[in-house]
């Protein structure tokens, strides 16, 4: 079933409804986004349905994307939008303004989901931070990462910063975003960026493979699994250790029948 198909963001639900897939349709632009692509992301959030457990994220066409649209530096901007420059003049220097950018990739952790980016060919700017806003990643071997806003003279600013450090290190998410390079499929593995390689033909199937591994567990330990992980790096191990007592109490009580 199809939810959502606009603005290059196609939405879709499998039989059961606890899979969805949420695709970027420009193929022909290397699924390059812009703002009303974003707007569809956050969306497609919005409208999620509560029964789904697994998010699929991907692009079609030989690339998942290949970033921001470049018609965003010119000085005319998308057609209908505020260009940089206006944003830059606002009070706030634009700040309302990617806030609800970044809404369309914030919603991709919540602790109710789990989200998988499959990754073939460039992910490079908007396209690197929407696989890494996503909690696993399944790369195709022709993959490659890059980071290019700062040598446009801007900052990544799609969420993508907190999970690039936490999953690479400070020092070479620093070395990532000031030089642009190209990280390739088997760098990613071999640094924890990517989850997986794969040929590019078997892509879609580890995806699917993926998420049916996850749906064999129960949901609610699942959830409680990935809020101990995410919330492991805030807390102290005292605080660690309390939260894993309070998720295993609530399971067991959940188990036993003896929840309200």
């Amino acid at each position: 079933m199809t939810l959502l198909d606009r603005d290059g963001v196609r939405l879709a639900l499998d039989d059961e409804g606890s899979v969805a897939t949420l695709t970027l349709t420009r193929p022909g632009k290397r699924n390059a986004q812009d703002f009303a692509l974003w707007r569809a992301l956050a969306e497609a959030g919005r409208i999620l349905p509560g029964s789904v457990r697994v998010v699929l994220v991907r692009g079609e066409g030989p690339s998942f994307s290949a970033g921001l649209d470049r018609r965003a530096f010119t000085p005319e901007g998308f057609e209908g939008e505020p260009s940089f420059r206006e944003f830059a003049a606002r009070a706030d220097a634009g700040d309302a303004a990617i806030a609800s950018f970044q809404e369309a990739f914030t919603w991709l952790r919540r602790n109710d989901l789990l989200s998988v980016a499959a990754v073939q060919g460039h992910a490079i700017g908007a396209g690197f931070q929407l696989a890494l806003a996503c909690d696993l990643r399944i790369c195709a071997d022709d993959a490659r990462f890059a980071m290019r806003e700062t040598s446009l003279g801007l900052v990544p600013d799609l969420t993508g910063t907190h999970p690039l450090v936490g999953l690479v290190g400070y020092a070479r998410a620093l070395e990532i975003c000031v030089t642009g390079r190209y990280v390739h499929a088997e760098e990613a593995e071999r640094t924890g960026l990517a989850n997986l390689v794969v040929p590019a033909a078997e892509l879609d199937a580890a995806a699917r493979d993926l998420a049916a591994a996850v749906l064999a567990a129960p949901r609610d330990a699942v959830i409680e699994t990935k809020a101990l992980l995410r919330g492991a790096a805030g807390r102290t191990l005292e605080e660690q250790l309390a939260a894993e007592r309070a998720a295993q109490g609530r399971r067991l009580r959940d188990l036993a029948g003896l929840t309200d």
